[in-house]
């Protein structure tokens, strides 16, 4: 095989139009499988290919590029770092975007890999190439530079060389192009801050995350939106939340959240101040965050009452996530009245509102009507059953109705609640006492797609898993269910049919 790979590199440089010789290579290479390929190119040098690259064919650099790319991945990173390192660098001043990223991606192998990585450490020039892609035009390359640059956080050598070099200066540089381009370097701190707490020093250190933390009281509405999402993504490692702690984020956060009300500009930026708490309570203890900054929990509660869909959508699946766990559900009853408005709000949600709050408000129901085997205490029992006839006089008949209309969403979506209270002894009695719906259950005939059909097995699992189904339901009912799991979600049952001769 290598020396039809070879000859056809040969014919690719004899020929002035070498677009049917490419396609030719690129189909031959596909054929070969990428760990028996890497024997057959180990060897060869693709300069022809990396010289034909240079040209405005947009055909052919697309052909280039699939072949390059073929031929690169089957190759180790240290021989890449070896061989290909002019080349790729090359690349990554190549005006076309598919060269940059095909440079971006390789680079980003050679950057994860400990022996590899020496090498381009070794290089300043090609860590610069890669720091200006960021501030290139096209997001996508941009994207894959930040990709690449983040996996340097891995080591020392590689921190060191990010933020104790002249590296640092042309990464501050970049920044000053534009705003976006400044987010952009922004998103790569966060990353590199994500992966340890020694990394997150050097971004601190070098006054990156300073900045950004600066710009979360900027007067620029719409940056203030961005800088709250990359906190929230911070916030998300234990080390990124103590760091934020200790800068006094969360009180500023919260006294954001408090002033927000006086603010006419605060739509914009109110829903991330939101999502920050949400995923925070979930991280740590929804108890905990609560309480200590309780401004939080009660916009949550205006918001899902609010008529604005932004703010509903968003109060909508805070709800869902602190109801996911048991403390949530505790912090959330403790409120008695607040938390009972809020239900009927979403009842009212799941039944008439616009199809997207319809289905924000299902999920959200179903993590709050949610609990594992083990969580079935009696108190916890009897909240989750009171929270769902709070829902309406008949919730089960609510629950069917949705589940009955013809959007697909909402039918798995109403399934899933029944999901949620099918584990639960009481919501057993309901669908055991509610007419028909055993037999629904199992009616292969409702819900045709394929998430219609796995929503409804995941429902008949949960209830044959249950240690009291057998029980409440009768052995007849239960029977069927563990028939319908055995069949699986997709099985059809044969129809005989029998043709009479001379029938029309």
């Amino acid at each position: 095989m290598a020396a039809s790979i070879d000859n056809l590199l040969e014919e690719i440089s004899s020929v002035e139009d070498p677009i049917e010789e490419l396609q030719n290579l690129k189909t031959a290479l596909l054929s070969i499988p990428l760990s028996a390929l890497r024997d057959s190119v180990s060897g060869q040098r693709f300069n022809v290919i990396f010289s034909l690259l240079n040209t405005n064919a947009r055909e052919q650099i697309e052909l280039c590029v699939g072949i390059l790319d073929r031929i690169l991945m089957a190759l180790s990173p240290v021989h890449l770092a070896q061989n290909f390192r002019l080349e790729l660098q090359g690349g990554l001043a190549h005006p076309n975007e598919t060269v940059k990223i095909l440079a971006l991606t390789q680079i980003g192998r050679m950057m994860e890999h400990p022996e590899a990585v020496t090498e381009i450490l070794r290089n300043h020039d090609i860590l610069r190439e890669v720091i200006h892609c960021i501030g290139g035009e096209k997001i996508a390359v941009a994207k894959e530079a930040i990709h690449s640059l983040s996996k340097l956080s891995h080591s020392k050598p590689g921190l060191d060389t990010l933020f104790r070099s002249d590296l640092l200066k042309e990464m501050k540089d970049v920044m000053s192009i534009s705003d976006i381009v400044r987010y952009r370097v922004y998103e790569l701190m966060v990353d590199i801050s994500s992966v340890s707490a020694v990394s997150l020093g050097y971004c601190a250190n070098s006054s990156f995350i300073s900045q950004l933390l600066d710009e979360l009281t900027g007067d620029d509405i719409l940056i203030r939106a961005t800088a709250i999402e990359m906190v929230t993504t911070l916030a998300r490692s234990q080390h990124g939340r103590q760091y934020l702690a200790q800068q006094g984020i969360m009180d500023k956060i919260s006294n954001m959240i408090r002033g927000a009300d006086t603010d006419p500009f605060s739509t914009f930026y109110l829903p991330g101040l939101v999502k920050f708490f949400g995923n925070l309570a979930i991280m740590d203890s929804p108890q905990q965050v609560c309480e200590t900054y309780p401004a939080f929990q009660n916009k949550v509660f205006e918001m899902a009452l609010d008529p604005d869909p932004v703010m509903t959508g968003v109060a909508l699946d805070t709800l869902g996530i602190l109801g996911s766990t048991v403390e949530g559900k505790q912090v959330l009853q403790k409120t008695g009245e607040k938390f009972k408005s809020v239900l009927l709000r979403m009842s009212q949600l799941a039944s008439s509102g616009a199809t997207e709050l319809r289905v924000r408000s299902l999920e959200a129901l179903s993590n709050l009507l949610t609990l594992q085997a083990e969580q079935q205490t009696e108190d916890l029992l009897a909240l989750t059953e009171s929270w769902f006839h709070l829902l309406s006089d008949q919730p089960m008949d609510m629950i069917c109705n949705i589940s009955t209309q013809p959007f697909p969403e909402l039918h798995c979506w109403a399934l899933r609640i029944f999901s949620a209270i099918a584990p639960q002894p009481w919501g057993q009695k309901l669908m055991i006492s509610t007419p028909s719906f055993m037999e629904f259950i199992v009616d292969r005939s409702t819900g045709k797609t394929k998430e219609a059909k796995d929503a409804k097995f995941e429902l008949v699992g949960a209830l044959v898993s249950s240690s009291t189904a057998a029980d409440v339901l009768g052995s007849q009912h239960y029977l069927r269910l563990k028939t319908y799991l055995r069949e699986g979600p997709y099985y059809v049952s044969a129809v005989a049919t029998v043709t009479t001769e001379g029938a029309d």
